[in-house]
């Protein structure tokens, strides 16, 4: 695909759509995919729809709804006119959401039938346009005082004129879209005091997707399974418009991806491209893998000698491809780090991972590379293009904060001129607040939050991130947090209760003797935790979990709901 003309999603949708007119674009894994030509009508149409209702270049439209191709649409349609997308996540509570929509003085919402109930007693003085993206339906601005039959009704008659109207445009996107533009608000938190909408332009997301795009071959036989929310930049950017750029097929899910449906998905798509985030692989690791490398004495034996492990990995790893589908090749993990157990297994298997590291303030690839370029626990170098530095680095260690500048670095945070110049400096170095090193290659090691980090005795620097990682590698273990209380570096852990019960036959104990078990095991895990790690970083209290961690919509843990 030769370079676009401007960097601008309209540039992209133009290029796309003419090229691979006939190409499958998106869909949802049980219906007929939409055209790359359909797909372009559609998005005509829904220009028409929005300019119906007032909208106008520089207006902000939310859009509140789960993946689908009606998502894509919507969103091409808001910014290829001029006016600026506000994608919200749906798990997102409804008080942040309304809270959102406010704060960017929103004019229209696209919102799907299943979330509407989260803005439905709302009242938004700016907005004057609600429509439904399942079918584009428009619904009273004022909340629900017609019936869905009254909308479905009024929303055919309208769609209809709406129609002929976007014939009339002959093909042709309207308004001059230029590379500065804004193009997307998207907020990080939706909590009153704490909202950030990182402003990201056309050139920032388009020259991301176009660099990213450099780092691993995406061409039109590609299928891509979507399985994270698309109002999450990492997905919309790598996951939607990477696949659009290059005329390749992205599906959906119309329903919440419970762990039978991802393998019936699995099956029948057999994609060839996927992106998650450190959780998800990390779970089919523990529920799916280890159990069969570890289910009998033998076993276990045999993968503790490294002669033996490697092909005990490699072809756990062929079934693993088997359960993906079969067709896979490759496999993008970031938003958090990934436990070293994990990505060991995962490399010894073949398995073609490669790990990337971005932020929602660089639209968001940072630094990337192909399976066959990674580097054991490294997220790879800068992608093209963008500049990558270690500031105030450790002497001993050459960590410091990552700082970094490109054509991808977001305009700033939307109504926020003060918090914008804390994190971009005057030559255009945007702050990261991550912790990392970059070897003799310039490939990039993230070490982790800034904020998180802990400084020990004698002035050490201590990553929770990596404590929680050692921790991580305990068959009892689901999941761990790791903070500094009362001057004692301290754990909370949540159990693998299932896996306690197997051990211990816990099912025959007696509450009293059940709590009993758990404090054993936990200062077992404390104790054995404290044999892999450097004197300053030993863990001093371990807290039990009972609950799993609360987690932000992209899988992150909420840590300042428990660090005390």
């Amino acid at each position: 695909m030769p370079e676009l003309k401007t960097l601008t999603l309209k540039s992209l949708l133009d290029e796309s759509t003419e090229k691979f007119a006939e190409h499958p674009a998106v869909a949802n894994i049980d219906d007929e995919a939409i055209t790359y030509g359909e797909f372009r009508k559609k998005v005509l149409e829904t220009i028409q729809l929005l300019r119906e209702r007032g909208i106008t270049p520089g207006d902000r439209v939310a859009l509140l709804s789960e993946n689908k191709p009606n998502w894509g649409i919507a969103y091409f349609a808001v910014t290829t006119m001029g006016a600026v997308v506000v994608p919200i996540l749906p798990d997102f509570h409804a008080g942040e959401i309304q809270h959102i929509i406010r704060h960017a003085g929103c004019k229209a919402i696209f919102v799907s039938r299943r979330l509407y109930e989260k803005i439905e007693e709302a009242d938004f003085e700016s907005v004057s346009a609600i429509i439904f993206v399942d079918d584009w339906q428009p619904v009273s601005a004022g909340g629900a005082k017609e019936t869905l039959k009254e909308v479905a009704k009024k929303g055919g008659k309208e769609l209809g004129k709406i129609k002929k109207a976007a014939l009339k445009l002959a093909g042709k996107l309207p308004a001059e879209v230029r590379e500065d533009d804004l193009a997307s608000i998207i907020y990080t938190s939706g909590t009153t005091g704490h909202s950030k909408g990182v402003m990201l332009t056309h050139k920032n997301l388009v020259f991301d997707a176009l660099q990213g795009s450099k780092i691993q071959t995406v061409t039109p036989e590609d299928r891509f399974l979507s399985i994270l929310p698309l109002s999450h930049t990492y997905e919309c950017t790598i996951g939607f418009l990477i696949p659009l750029m290059r005329g390749a097929c992205v599906y959906y899910f119309d329903k919440t991806p419970s762990p039978r449906l991802l393998l019936q998905a699995l099956e029948k798509i057999k994609p060839t491209i996927m992106l998650c985030v450190p959780l998800v692989i990390e779970k089919i690791y523990k529920t799916r893998v280890l159990p069969q490398l570890t289910g009998n004495r033998i076993l276990r034996g045999l993968v503790r000698i490294p002669v033996l492990r490697k092909p005990l990995h490699r072809a756990a790893g062929k079934k693993l491809q088997k359960a993906f589908g079969g067709h896979l090749r490759f496999f993008g993990i970031g938003g958090a780090l990934l436990s070293p157990e994990v990505e060991k297994f995962l490399r010894e298997a073949k398995f073609p991972y490669a790990i990337g590291y971005g932020l929602t303030e660089t639209a968001p690839l940072v630094a990337g590379s192909s399976f066959e370029n990674s580097k054991f626990r490294s997220t790879g170098p800068a992608i093209t293009g963008v500049e990558i530095k270690i500031t105030d680095p450790n002497p001993e260690t050459g960590e410091g904060e990552i700082w970094v500048r490109g054509e991808n670095v977001m305009k700033g945070y939307f109504k926020d001129p003060e918090r914008t110049k804390e994190v971009i400096t005057e030559d255009g170095w945007f702050k990261t607040g991550d912790l990392g090193v970059l070897d003799k290659d310039n490939y990039l090691y993230i070490k982790g939050r800034l904020k998180n980090m802990i400084v020990g005795p004698s002035g050490e620097n201590i990553y929770p991130e990596e404590i929680e990682s050692v921790l991580g590698e305990f068959d009892c273990v689901m999941e761990s947090l790791v903070f500094m209380q009362e001057g004692k570096i301290t754990a909370r852990i949540h159990l693998n209760y299932e896996e306690i019960d197997k051990k211990f036959a816990t099912n025959d104990l007696t509450e009293t003797q059940m709590r009993k078990k758990v404090a054993e095991v936990l200062e077992y895990l404390r104790q054995e935790a404290n044999k892999k790690l450097s004197s300053f970083s030993r863990i001093q209290k371990v807290i039990e979990q009972t609950e799993p961690f609360e987690k932000t919509p992209t899988q992150k843990t909420k840590r300042y709901l428990y660090v005390e």
